[in-house]
């Protein structure tokens, strides 16, 4: 597997968290903030998805204790690590054990979002523990669902931080838009409710016509550019994160790392074929 991980290393910060150590340092020297992505999904025995709350757990200490790049650090965890899709109370159980050592070190934990099947679920057990936890947790949202305008109301309601993308899993057209310009409609009238009203959301894209439109709203509101942050993926326009950052925008950097890191590749290559060309552009940019 060694010639795979090379070519996936461009995206995938090492196998260990030591591996992962040098892109780490590299961007906070920028002035970039990140968060700790560490891979693997739908786990469906209860005692690897024990071991799973334990290494998140262990994260957290560790991304507490390393001083030199804590400032703002990140991770990011999928519910169906923690046994989503075992059963429910399972999961909540091993949920609010993280969460409990994640408020003790206080770093904060974004629960990703992943296939439409557990849309529901991972919303739902986000509003179980976000009232013990408002500080520490926030989910992500997807512009591309059709149920998204309901649960960007919902999330500014609750006064909630929400990471907004546009959505990178195939789903079908009775729930998520299919056309790129529709997801960009939608995204950005997100992004502008969320600036406006939310709870410093996470812009996360890589789209250049998505960039450009969010600079020109905060320009235009007068919106402080502490109310947001920028968020992009590890080894995906490097030069463009640290323009941003420059010109006084947040900018905060997702680093996967782990062994599972071959379904989170391929998934970026296989599940919308725009991402292919994507990518394969991406490798020459900057």
């Amino acid at each position: 597997m060694k010639l795979p991980f090379a070519l996936a290393s461009r995206f995938v910060a090492g196998e260990s968290f030591q591996q992962a150590l040098p892109a780490i340092r590299t961007l906070t020297d920028q002035g970039l903030f990140v968060t700790l992505d560490l891979l693997g999904e739908y786990v469906s025995d209860r005692q690897i998805a024990e071991r799973a709350r334990d290494t998140y757990i262990e994260l957290l200490k560790v991304t507490n204790a390393s001083r030199n790049f804590r400032a703002e650090a990140n991770i990011s965890i999928k519910l169906s690590m923690l046994g989503q899709k075992i059963e429910a109370g399972f999961c909540l159980d091993n949920l609010r054990q993280l969460l409990d050592v994640a408020r003790q070190e206080d770093v904060f934990v974004r629960l990703d979002m992943e296939g439409s099947d557990i849309t529901a679920s991972t919303l739902r057990l986000f509003e179980k523990v976000y009232p013990t936890y408002p500080d520490h947790v926030g989910v992500v949202l997807q512009a591309y669902l059709k149920r998204t305008a309901g649960d960007v109301q919902r999330m500014i309601d609750l006064q909630a931080r929400v990471r907004l993308c546009k959505g990178a899993y195939k789903e079908p057209a009775e729930i998520a838009y299919q056309d790129m310009p529709t997801i960009r409609v939608r995204f950005l009238e997100y992004a502008r409710q969320l600036i406006s009203s939310g709870r410093y959301p996470g812009i996360a894209t890589h789209d250049d016509q998505l960039i450009d439109a969010v600079r020109a709203y905060v320009r235009e509101q007068a919106v402080p550019l502490d109310r947001f942050e920028f968020q992009m993926l590890y080894g995906i326009r490097p030069r463009a994160q640290v323009q941003l950052r420059q010109e006084g925008y947040y900018v905060r950097v997702y680093i996967p790392y782990g062994t599972e890191w071959l379904p989170y590749f391929n998934r970026r290559l296989r599940e919308r074929k725009e991402n292919v060309w994507f990518v394969l552009k991406n490798l020459l940019r900057a």
